[in-house]
């Protein structure tokens, strides 16, 4: 049996620091995720409480940036450490993580078109968890005031969601100012009123606020820029495959270095 010995075998520069440019963006951006979503939490007295996190029966936006952060961090990491030591664990660990995350995305994607009925179903029970919380948590609260006033809508389907809000509830046993009422993210702008919505009774909803759901009007967005959408998902991907590809390039260069050390 013949042993060939690649003597000339040798790990591309190219490669390696093209790869190690690519996730020190990630790796820097993950600590900027973690370090705002640390603040906020700060800022809200939860990293002295973290229990109060398990209270909000909503979702604390916090939390997304978190793991968003911890995911760029830690892949971010991986590349880097793995291109400069050439470590082939780490590197490994980095590709299977991108391509994982890849087939994640294509997944939620094809589901998502396949059944449609299902995610609207669950984005209206989404939605009205956190409707419920929208006065427990300041970020919440905002979120949902940019999302509906950017898409010029008022809860899940209608205004009448914000009836399973205690604050804006329209039962008897209720006693907030805002009984009957909507935020004022659902009013429509007037110039001539500073402060609006709230007190914004339901026989004067058809006139004064939107009317129609979030929901709704997401799914009118969609079809209209599903250009944008496909471009984007394809920039994303294109992004993902690149750094694929530098990996397992990197990963066969160091290979061939220490197969050829070992004839």
């Amino acid at each position: 049996m013949h042993y060939y010995r690649y003597s000339n075998a040798k790990v591309s520069c190219w490669y390696k620091y093209l790869l190690f440019s690519y996730n020190i963006v990630f790796w820097l951006a993950g600590v900027v995720f973690l370090g705002v979503g640390l603040w906020a939490w700060s800022e809200k007295g939860v990293l002295s409480d973290l229990t109060k996190v398990t209270r909000l029966h909503g979702i604390d936006p916090v939390v997304l940036v978190l793991m968003v952060g911890v995911v760029m961090f830690t892949l971010g990491f991986a590349g880097c450490v793995g291109a400069l030591r050439e470590n082939i664990c780490l590197l490994k660990f980095f590709c299977g993580a991108i391509v994982l995350i890849f087939f994640l995305e294509l997944a939620v994607a094809v589901l998502a078109f396949l059944f449609q009925d299902w995610v609207r179903d669950r984005f209206r029970e989404f939605f009205e968890s956190n409707i419920r919380s929208y006065r427990d948590d300041i970020d919440l609260q905002n979120l949902i005031d940019s999302l509906q006033k950017a898409n010029q809508c008022c809860g899940a389907f209608g205004p009448e969601d914000w009836d399973l809000n205690v604050y804006f509830n329209c039962s008897g046993a209720s006693y907030s100012r805002e009984k009957c009422g909507v935020p004022f993210s659902c009013c429509v702008p007037d110039p001539a009123v500073r402060d609006q919505g709230g007190d914004t009774l339901k026989n004067k909803w058809d006139e004064s606020i939107f009317t129609k759901g979030c929901i709704q009007v997401l799914e009118g967005w969609l079809p209209r820029n599903i250009y944008i959408v496909a471009g984007v998902f394809i920039a994303i991907s294109l992004l993902q495959i690149f750094g694929i590809f530098l990996a397992r390039t990197l990963i066969s260069d160091i290979e061939a270095v220490k197969a050829g050390h070992h004839f």
